[in-house]
């Protein structure tokens, strides 16, 4: 007879062979996605937050210090400091809009939040983790020595669900493709040459229906420019050298998260691209680098530039902006940085 074991006696068979693998990790070797391998483990290291996301995200803001992580299969993003009030500003889109932790979100991505422990170097290190409906990450909020331990658990024990059952099959996944051009590329060009503000880019492309990598191809050699392989590192290495301040922008469809200010690091090791900076780290795949362009944005304020990476399948990778108040005009020492390459 053929004994079959539970996901949970899998995963912690493996944890005991291998006892610092990332939960993201672990879950890749059992076939799993990693929210579905998170739940297999509820009543044990694990426990279900309930789905109430405002509730939630308010509450984190008298926990003080955290670490905050957003990212995407080739791009990680943390952030020490503490979460500002949360609100929403849109009925889909909610933000945080802290000095240190910035964040856009997108609640109506989330399906799944849990409370757990998690391996590391110094020790287990407490997090709150949401997931969405497909079982992928979306953001995650790690206990740090800074964190208010009286405040965290008071928040955990006021979101704990009263469904505390084992076990979750997120939907499949099934990549969304790129949207087709089906547009008058002069049209869209005056459109573009109209714009009065960076984030009208976005409803620029879906009135044509055309993806971001389509648009950029559109307008090259007029608005963007397609860059080497190398360009995110040396654009992050000259800023870091010459004391420049960017944007760094990391996400996925259910939240966007931002660092501001200088950095000061940048590291290869392992195949990674990384920012080590106290409270702020950067994690970059170069692998994942299918196309990298500088793009030119119109504003009430001036042009505006970035660094804009796409992964293989189209989906943003990371975007890097000169930092820039709004009123003001692009700083002429990003500008310059920025279109040396």
């Amino acid at each position: 007879m053929v004994q079959t074991h539970s996901l949970a006696e899998r995963w912690q068979a493996l944890r005991r062979e291998h006892p610092r693998l990332r939960t993201r990790d672990a879950a890749d070797r059992l076939g799993v996605t990693e929210g579905e391998l998170l739940a297999s483990s509820v009543g044990e290291t694990t426990r279900v937050l309930k789905s109430e996301w405002t509730e939630l995200m308010s509450g984190l803001e008298a926990c003080g210090e955290v670490m905050a992580l957003t990212r995407n299969p080739w791009a990680v993003h943390e952030k020490r400091g503490t979460y500002a009030p949360f609100s929403m500003n849109h009925p889909a889109v909610g933000g945080v809009y802290g000095p240190d932790i910035d964040l856009r979100l997108f609640p109506g991505r989330w399906a799944r939040a849990f409370v757990t422990s998690v391996p590391s170097r110094r020790g287990p290190l407490a997090s709150i983790q949401l997931f969405d409906h497909h079982g992928t990450a979306v953001h995650k909020i790690y206990a740090t020595p800074g964190t208010d331990q009286a405040a965290w658990d008071a928040l955990v024990e006021r979101m704990l669900s009263a469904d505390q059952s084992s076990g979750w099959k997120p939907t499949v996944e099934e990549g969304e493709a790129e949207l087709e051009v089906e547009t008058d590329a002069q049209v869209f060009l005056s459109e573009w040459d109209a714009l009065k503000d960076t984030h009208d880019f976005i409803f620029l492309l879906r009135r044509h229906k055309v993806s971001r990598r389509t648009a950029f191809t559109l307008a090259e050699g007029r608005y963007t420019t397609r860059l080497e392989a190398s360009a995110v590192q040396t654009v992050l290495a000259d800023a870091a050298a010459d004391d420049v301040p960017v944007m760094v922008f990391v996400g996925n469809p259910g939240c966007l998260q931002i660092h501001s200010g200088p950095i000061h690091r940048v590291v290869e090791a392992r195949g990674w691209l990384n920012v080590l900076d106290p409270g702020f780290d950067l994690h970059l795949q170069p692998a994942g680098f299918a196309e990298i362009w500088r793009v030119e944005k119109p504003t009430t304020d001036g042009i505006v530039t970035s660094i804009e990476v796409l992964a293989p399948d189209g989906s943003i990778v990371v975007r890097i902006f000169g930092v820039r108040k709004p009123g003001k005009p692009e700083d002429p020492r990003w500008r310059s940085l920025a279109t040396r390459m």
